[in-house]
């Protein structure tokens, strides 16, 4: 059986679009998004389609199909990276002051957003996602559990300590007397 009532195409037929098309389409997505990794995500999130819906393709058009889906799946990538980049460069402009500052005061401002950036960077992956979704992509928890498919508790758990370490890493500790 080719495909169920579901949508989803049989396991056979994934791995024979695999077989016939991955190079095509990985070279596909690697010049479109001129990054490995990136085209590496893209390529597992096609197929991970194909097995999920793909039997609402046709036989003859799969291939097209198949391209059309990589290619969502990379824009989406792209977005999600500017939105990432951007919202970094937001972080970093609200921690800094205004344009008026001395060179010396504007060179903290750079030392404090360097800090922030590795802070971030620092976050285990699964803590980043949250922490990025939430805050700088507005999302709810719910939604953030809902896409990554994960519990609500899990996803609240991870941002929990993500705050935690930021906060441990941005602030600085105080000195009592």
């Amino acid at each position: 059986m080719a495909t169920g009532n579901d949508g989803k195409l049989a396991p056979e037929i994934v791995h024979q679009l695999f077989e016939t098309h991955a190079g095509e389409l990985r070279a596909f997505l690697t010049g479109m998004l001129r990054d490995h990794d990136l085209a590496d995500e893209a390529f597992q999130l096609t197929f991970s389609k194909a097995l999920q819906s793909g039997g609402q393709s046709r036989e003859e058009t799969r291939k097209g199909w198949l391209f059309r889906v990589a290619y969502h799946e990379a824009m989406a990538l792209i977005r999600r990276n500017k939105i990432h980049r951007k919202s970094l460069n937001d972080l970093c402009q609200m921690t800094s002051g205004s344009l008026n500052e001395s060179p010396d005061q504007r060179l903290l401002d750079q030392e404090h957003q360097e800090q922030i950036r590795q802070a971030l960077a620092s976050l285990p992956e699964n803590q980043r996602v949250v922490v990025i979704a939430r805050i700088y992509e507005n999302r709810t928890f719910k939604e953030i559990s809902e896409e990554l498919e994960i519990p609500l508790g899990t996803v609240l758990t991870r941002m929990r300590l993500a705050i935690k370490t930021l906060s441990r890493q941005l602030d600085p500790p105080s000195h009592e007397s």
